[in-house]
């Protein structure tokens, strides 16, 4: 023992006859002991949830940027359609020649856009509905084990 445990000692004998200060020594020993033990418990408990966090992030990071570059994809061929769709007609009207046939293909041609731009837009929406579902798995998965993990504890 150190000299101050030493003094301690005596001074609990000399003040608390019945007192036995190595039992006191022993209790405190082991309360630090355990509340260490408890500590790395939960430093580990906390760096194992940070790990899966963070693997959760990256995942969801990547899942992001897959989702963003398959709809910008989408975006530019759907542009696209339309576009040649748009150059098709011109070419079209070009070649008109009376009223009722200008008449007639200009019809055609908004109702075909009209029916292309539905389609286009429940596509989109299948696309970026998909891709939120992508981005947020990975998240939802790491906040639901965390809850289980609570619900545990």
């Amino acid at each position: 023992m150190s000299k101050t445990t030493e003094k301690t000692a005596e001074f609990i004998e000399n003040a608390y006859p019945a007192f036995d200060a190595s039992k006191a020594i022993e209790q405190v020993s082991a309360f630090t002991e355990k509340g260490v033990e408890q500590s790395k418990e939960v430093l580990a408990k906390f760096k194992a949830d940070s790990e899966m966090t963070q693997k959760a992030l990256e995942t969801s990071f990547a899942s992001a940027k897959a989702a963003s570059s398959n709809l910008s994809l989408k975006t530019i061929a759907l542009l696209r359609a339309n576009t040649e769709a748009a150059f098709s007609h011109f070419e079209a009207l070009i070649a008109v020649k009376s009223p009722s046939e200008f008449v007639e293909l200009q019809t055609a041609f908004v109702r075909k856009q009209v029916e292309s731009a539905v389609e286009q837009t429940r596509e989109l929406q299948a696309v970026t509905t998909k891709a939120v579902e992508d981005v947020s798995k990975p998240i939802k998965s790491a906040f639901e084990k965390a809850v289980k993990d609570l619900k545990v504890a």
